[in-house]
């Protein structure tokens, strides 16, 4: 098997940043027509929550479109003033998802408060079915960019993911609060208000979970142990190993770079230290499941035995 060229990787790594750019603009023409819908329905169906919903999605074509910048820039090769990659600007984006969700989050609760302390009529009953297209639509493409993100080892798309999951959590929130409104009568108008503040905080939590794993990643955080344990019985299967000390492994956008450091018989030359070298580092790179871009490989001499 032959180390794939460095051109080959990062093509792998372009490809899943183009599935996953194109997903992302299917999400900025799902959100540009989703706000249209709710708010043709808030305003006919006189539903405060739907309105908002409405300029929530509108908010969220500009997210969107920083996670697509931020994926595409994430995916371009190292140059030579960027000699480990362009991978932060992927963090970064999902930084932009999660500052977005918080600030819809205080946006929705603020004006909530607003209209629950403001009396109106009850929302028309068939905004009901309204949402409950709403809510599927989102609920079934969160789960589709979720896997795109997920296979594509992406933060950035993670984070959309669930800003879609949020859309249709309060959008579901909103359908509960009216149904009780429309059951109820005037004396529970506020109901979807009421809703869509306890949507709040669900949206809230979900930004800072978000957050702060994108901090997290920037601030190279350690990968799973699952992820280090592969990536070892990956290398420790490699012919002329006896061992693994060192093992560090990086998270930079939609690929890993590893550190590691290999034991090999201590009597062996320098060139067969160095061609054990090059096969851990070929079977890293060759093996898809890891997304590696790049390794280090650092030979030790095995401790003998007494």
């Amino acid at each position: 098997m032959r180390t794939p060229p460095v051109a080959d990787v990062h093509a792998q790594v372009a490809r899943r940043a183009e599935r996953g750019a194109a997903l992302v603009l299917r999400g900025v023409a799902l959100n540009l027509l989703l706000a249209l819908v709710k708010a043709v329905g808030g305003v006919l169906g006189n539903t405060y929550a739907l309105i908002a919903d409405a300029v929530e999605s509108l908010a969220d074509v500009f997210s969107s479109l920083m996670v697509w910048l931020g994926i595409r820039w994430a995916a371009e090769p190292p140059d030579e003033d960027h000699p480990y990659g362009h991978g932060k600007a992927e963090g970064l984006a999902a930084l932009v998802v999660a500052a977005f969700l918080l600030g819809a989050a205080i946006w929705i609760a603020v004006h909530a408060v607003r209209e629950i302390m403001t009396p109106h009529r009850v929302p028309a009953a068939w905004t009901l079915l309204l949402l409950a297209g709403i809510v599927a639509v989102k609920w079934g493409f969160s789960r589709r960019m979720h896997a795109v993100g997920t296979e594509a080892g992406s933060r950035a798309l993670q984070a959309e993911a669930w800003h879609h999951v949020s859309d249709a959590l309060t959008s579901g929130a909103a359908f509960v609060g009216i149904l009780i409104a429309v059951i109820g009568g005037p004396a529970y108008a506020a109901a979807d208000d009421w809703a869509a503040l306890a949507a709040c905080g669900v949206v809230g939590f979900n930004g800072f979970l978000i957050g702060r794993r994108a901090v997290g990643e920037m601030m190279d955080l350690a990968v799973s142990p699952e992820l280090e344990r592969e990536v070892r019985r990956v290398a420790g299967a490699v012919g002329g190993v006896r061992g693994l000390e060192k093992c560090r492994v990086r998270k930079s956008g939609l690929s890993h770079l590893v550190d590691i450091h290999v034991e090999v018989d201590g009597d062996l030359s320098v060139r067969a230290g160095h061609d054990i070298a090059g096969a851990v580092k070929q079977a890293l790179l060759a093996d898809a499941t890891l997304h590696v871009t790049d390794v280090l490989v650092h030979i030790e001499p095995a401790n003998d035995p007494v």
